[in-house]
């Protein structure tokens, strides 16, 4: 996507925050019609290399009846490959997990509800913290 852009406005992110805001609005936008509802950091101090990126209803899931014996599948993972390969592709190498969050009884405003648990490799927060330092 960046690459398309005239040369002038190309902007490569710099900084994971930056990285995982073009994810969650220019990506989705470009893919889905819309931004992503939600972009966290792990708030547990022992994994500051986590974050979610969160979806309510991803269009992967809407159209696509599971089985229920197969109730855990989330075809979203389909969606956390691209992630992958977005963060890899801007030299923020990460491993991107697909996680249903919604309950589906009754009353549940987001049943399909997807959280996108990225985590970053050593070296990238190894490199965020020096950056952040300078």
């Amino acid at each position: 996507m960046l690459y398309r852009e005239p040369a002038r406005t190309q902007s490569r992110p710099l900084n994971i925050i930056t990285l995982l805001h073009f994810i969650k609005i220019n990506v989705w936008q470009h893919l889905f019609g819309q931004a992503a509802d939600g972009l966290e950091k792990s708030s547990d101090p022992s994994k500051p290399d986590e974050y979610m990126i969160i979806d309510n209803e991803p269009l992967v899931n809407r159209y696509i009846s599971v089985p229920r014996d197969m109730s855990q599948l989330n075809c979203a993972a389909y969606i956390a490959g691209i992630i992958e390969g977005v963060c890899d592709g801007s030299a923020f190498p990460a491993r991107v997990t697909a996680h249903s969050v919604g309950k589906q009884e009754e009353g549940e405003m987001w049943p399909g509800r997807t959280v996108f648990l990225v985590k970053f490799a050593p070296e990238i927060m190894e490199r965020e913290a020096f950056l952040s330092k300078g």
